[in-house]
């Protein structure tokens, strides 16, 4: 990791592994200019996975002492920089202290603030493709590969009390590091919600397409565990068969998309719907954009985002 210099305009961040290659580094100046963010840029600052404690609280108290460093999104990160600088933070939001994880770093008054902003921007996405009433009217289950931040955030928002008895059968949890998943079992008990969660250690891919073959029609399989972007490959093998009239999400946006790929070969003969991370990017970066620069997005300034954001995407495919 290598810190970047003091800032000398408003600045926000980007805490990842490979934040070059991100689409915001092009969306954010036209954002910024829609927002009337006067000067503000975006710098990346790019940590290995599962890096050093001192690493996360270098690049925390850097954002915290330096007056034009404004703040940050976090990804991949989000329970490792939670847990090496948790007590940097003068404040954490209730989803950060829940779920033992920090998406979104602010400042406010002088303090320095941690949210975890995924249980909103997720839920904002999956209501943009799971029909209403979709749980009540066909009974499907939820397969989340992968135990980190989002697993936790979307697992949230599928069991809040809005929603009453639209609520999955079940959601499965699987990981491929018994550690995470332990701590996923741990931070999810904190939710009050009759759904049953199951945990499942799945070291290999084919461990996953046996939980994957053994989904009700029309359940949900999400793929939360960075591969296809940040690291090759797919938590599935090619020989796995979704589910019937199932609905796909591949939270991964950009990369190889191993994952999305193997789905949409299996679209016409399955029926399913296959999502890919777009829409979850644009709400994930947005949630953020608000908090750091205290502004609002809703309504026809975040319409007039999401149509930049999606020319931006049609130019470069």
């Amino acid at each position: 990791m290598i810190l970047p210099p003091k800032a000398s305009e408003p600045t926000m961040y980007f805490i990842g592994v490979t934040t070059t290659q991100s689409s915001i580094m092009k969306l954010f100046p036209l954002w910024a200019r829609e927002l009337g963010l006067k000067d503000a840029v975006i710098k990346g600052i790019d940590i290995e996975i599962h890096a050093d404690n001192e690493k996360y609280r270098d690049c925390v108290q850097f954002i915290k002492d330096d007056p034009l460093s404004l703040g940050a999104l976090v990804t991949t990160h989000k329970i490792d920089l939670y847990h090496a600088a948790e007590d940097i933070f003068d404040y954490l939001d209730p989803y950060a202290a829940m779920f033992d994880e920090i998406s979104s770093i602010s400042k406010k008054s002088g303090n320095l603030e941690g949210y975890a902003k995924d249980p909103i921007s997720s839920g904002l996405a999956m209501e943009s493709f799971i029909p209403d009433n979709y749980w009540n009217d066909y009974g499907g289950e939820v397969l989340i590969m992968g135990a980190g931040g989002s697993a936790l955030a979307i697992s949230s928002y599928l069991t809040e009390k809005k929603h009453g008895s639209n609520v999955p059968a079940k959601i499965i949890i699987s990981n491929r590091s018994e550690q995470r998943l332990a701590s996923a079992e741990r931070l999810l008990s904190k939710i009050d919600t009759d759904v049953q969660f199951e945990y499942r250690l799945c070291p290999n891919a084919s461990d996953n397409d046996g939980l994957v073959s053994g989904l009700t029609p029309y359940s949900l399989v999400i793929n939360a565990t960075g591969l296809g972007k940040d690291r090759p490959g797919s938590p599935l093998t090619d020989a796995c068969e979704f589910p019937e009239h199932g609905l796909v999400w591949e939270l991964n946006y950009r990369g190889a998309l191993d994952f999305m790929h193997q789905a949409q070969r299996q679209m016409e003969r399955k029926q399913l719907h296959v999502e890919d991370g777009w829409i979850y990017f644009i709400h994930g970066w947005t949630q953020v954009i608000a908090e750091v620069f205290h502004t609002e997005i809703k309504g026809d300034k975040f319409t007039a985002l999401e149509k930049i954001a999606m020319d931006l995407r049609m130019t470069k495919s």
